[in-house]
């Protein structure tokens, strides 16, 4: 305990950095993964090839994809722009399915009658079938926060600064206190991720509560 209240500083430091590198890359997943999910079901032919490319995708190991992104993007080892990039490639990979399908359970009926009021595919998308669909996303939303939040941690191994900095440096000094905290604050800032989608979700769809009140 002594030394969580004598490093309270460094570890909200590290919490802060890790937040950031995990849900920057979720906002920037989810909205690359809409239009794609959009065009997947859209167009049938289009779904498997998709579908299977991005799961392909999330099986690359990430610390892998930590060291190859300086090579790509031509950024330093230490820039925590790698594991931004990184993340948003995985969250896409979970999400693209996630959003094929979601929006594939629309009612049909519903899709037709806004059809019929003359209501166009890319306003129907968003004013009708997208909200229909949005538990559904948030769904995949949740198991995407938790996973970034986990694979972040990873990034210590090549020198990013989060709370995997706690995990390694524990390691190297044999300090299990260290590794406890940084495990502890893993799980916390998933949880707080998991609680506001719940939340953000439960105000996007009101319809939703009322219903099952």
């Amino acid at each position: 305990m002594s030394w969580f209240l004598s490093h309270t500083d460094q570890i909200w430091g590290l919490l802060g950095h890790h937040a950031g590198l995990a849900a920057l890359p979720l906002l920037i997943g989810v909205v690359a993964a809409l239009p794609l999910g959009w065009l997947a079901r859209r167009h049938r032919a289009l779904y498997t090839p998709m579908v299977a490319g991005a799961g392909l995708l999330f099986t690359i190991p990430s610390l892998a994809l930590f060291i190859l992104m300086p090579l790509i993007l031509g950024t330093g080892i230490l820039d925590p722009a790698n594991v931004v990039v990184a993340l948003s490639l995985y969250t896409l990979a979970l999400m693209v399915r996630t959003v094929a399908d979601a929006l594939g359970s629309v009612p049909p009926g519903v899709s037709s009658a806004a059809l019929a009021m003359g209501i166009g595919p890319l306003r129907r998308f968003l004013t009708v079938e997208l909200p229909l669909a949005t538990p559904a996303i948030a769904a995949g939303m949740r198991v995407a926060a938790v996973s970034n939040v986990s694979i972040v941690s990873v990034a210590a191994l090549i020198g990013v600064p989060q709370l995997g900095s706690l995990f390694t440096d524990g390691f190297n000094r044999s300090f299990v206190t260290e590794i406890a905290v940084g495990l502890v604050a893993c799980i916390a800032l998933a949880l707080a991720f998991d609680a506001v989608i719940v939340a953000a979700t439960r105000l996007a769809t009101p319809w939703t509560h009322r219903r099952t009140s």
